[in-house]
């Protein structure tokens, strides 16, 4: 785990213009220094402000409510902000009503969990300056914060969250750990993606042991769907696509509409479609309003489609990474699948795993 120090920028501009620079430069905490450096920052806090990406997945929201559950609990005036609110798979947890979409006032603590690089937030921290917190488990985290707790090794950033609250004096409630049981099952798909190990494990039973149901917050988070969301899946299943281990597809405003779908995301259609006979590497386009596509991609351990993500400037994980492409859903389509075939094409076995060399 690597945890960033300190640094002197206080302008979102002034981040985003020396990112790379910070990365270099930044001196690393202990992990003993971590945690008294976050206790002094939460002990000095009157109003803090918790944030996440954009379409929030399981482990935003849940790392969202834990994280901020747990400060409320220790009296703490917390306000909980998503850009595009809550979707309807998490409105079973407990405090999901406080979430809101805009933040109003001013915080003394800002931290934002389980985001990549601050543009994913949306608009919810315009004007409010760099980040006092960042607790992230992507591998593509570009240490946007004063203090990054970034572990690309954790199954999910609640992961993080369930094992480190704990140490540094939280308590985790039963509403706390229904939050953070809720991420570690949605960003693991169940317990099965790669980078599962015994000690997410453990962490989901201490969860389990803290009073969170775990058949009752699987079923809600991988298993219901709406009749519309079903429906939805309809469109995108209908112009499905195969080539030499490549599965694609593509989701257009008008089946959203066509649907009566709320959201604008995939409703989860992505992970159905990664689970195909021989698909080592799944996309999906869904059509957004102001001519952009989300990207979302899903692979085989041998293939890191991470770093297709950050060529369209999204990121992610190895197996499962995103972006937002500004362009029209055709052109953007065409662009991403060329790029995705490189990736297949370009793979080699080496020691008996399939290794990507971007260097060509």
């Amino acid at each position: 785990m690597e945890v960033a120090g300190i640094q002197p920028l206080s302008e979102m501009e002034e981040i985003s213009s020396q990112v790379e620079l910070s990365r270099q430069n930044t001196s690393f905490l202990k992990p003993e220094d971590l945690y008294q450096t976050i206790l002094q920052g939460f002990a000095r806090a009157k109003r803090v402000l918790i944030t996440s990406h954009v379409r929030p997945d399981g482990d935003a929201v849940g790392s969202l409510l834990g994280l901020g559950l747990a400060l409320k609990e220790t009296g703490k005036d917390v306000q909980m902000v998503l850009d595009d609110g809550t979707p309807s798979a998490f409105k079973n947890l407990p405090g999901f009503h406080s979430i809101i979409r805009h933040a109003t006032g001013d915080f003394d603590f800002i931290i934002v969990v389980d985001c990549s690089d601050l543009l994913r937030t949306g608009h919810v921290l315009e004007g409010l300056g760099q980040p006092d917190l960042n607790i992230d488990h992507h591998i593509t985290n570009l240490n946007f914060a004063k203090i990054n707790l970034v572990d690309p090794k954790a199954v999910a950033t609640c992961a993080i969250l369930a094992e480190h609250l704990p140490e540094i004096g939280f308590n985790l409630s039963t509403d706390v750990a229904s939050a953070l049981l809720t991420g570690l099952i949605s960003d693991t798909i169940g317990f099965r993606t790669s980078n599962m190990t015994s000690a997410a494990l453990h962490l989901a039973a201490n969860l389990m042991d803290r009073g969170a149901n775990l058949p009752g917050l699987y079923q809600k988070a991988l298993l219901h769907r709406s009749f519309n969301a079903a429906r939805y899946w309809g469109c995108g299943l209908t112009r499905l696509q195969r080539e030499k281990g490549l599965v694609w597809t593509s989701l257009t405003l008008a089946d959203r509409d066509s649907a009566f779908y709320p959201g604008n995301d995939d409703a989860d259609l992505v992970n159905v479609l990664s689970t195909i006979d021989d698909a080592e590497v799944v996309v999906i386009f869904i059509e957004q309003k102001e001519s952009r596509v989300k990207v979302s991609w899903r692979s085989q351990p041998a293939y890191d489609v991470s770093q297709i993500a950050l060529q369209f400037g999204g990121g992610g994980h190895p197996a499962a990474s995103g972006a937002d492409v500004s362009g029209d859903l055709t052109t953007v389509q065409n662009k991403v699948l060329q790029a995705t075939r490189t990736l297949l094409n370009n793979g080699r076995v080496k020691n008996g795993t399939k290794v990507i060399d971007f260097s060509k």
